[in-house]
């Protein structure tokens, strides 16, 4: 069994009672688990912007794709939606994550299109 430590105000802790605490864990995590599974399926949840780019290049693309890679225009709509609400400050922990982890692959792909133009090894 694994033990999880976790920090709740005083006044919640105050309604748990202890014994039946695993029981309603058991049972919340198993309604958000067939939750998000229906989301899932239905493809409600966007693909996570930077897939995009993890895909292209786990495909090993040759000097001359990389080069002319494009994000999608349903990503170009996605990144601009998490743009959109990054400047409000709307963006959710996971959307920050989202756009975080895909600004720093973008960054890198934007390394790789440099030196590619320059001749160099993409790698090095």
């Amino acid at each position: 069994m694994t033990t999880i430590t976790i920090e709740i105000p005083d006044d919640l802790a105050a309604q748990i009672d202890l014994v039946t605490l695993p029981i309603l864990l058991r049972e919340l995590v198993g309604h958000k688990t067939v939750q998000l599974q229906a989301i899932e399926e239905s493809g409600a949840l966007p693909r996570p912007l930077y897939r995009e780019i993890t895909d292209f290049l786990a495909g090993n693309p040759m000097t001359q794709q990389i080069m002319a890679f494009k994000i999608s225009a349903a990503a170009q709509e996605r990144l601009e939606n998490l743009l959109d609400k990054n400047r409000e400050e709307a963006l959710s922990p996971g959307e920050r994550a989202e756009l975080d982890t895909y600004l720093q692959l973008s960054e890198w792909l934007t390394i790789l299109k440099a030196r590619a133009r320059n001749g160099q090894p993409l790698l090095g």
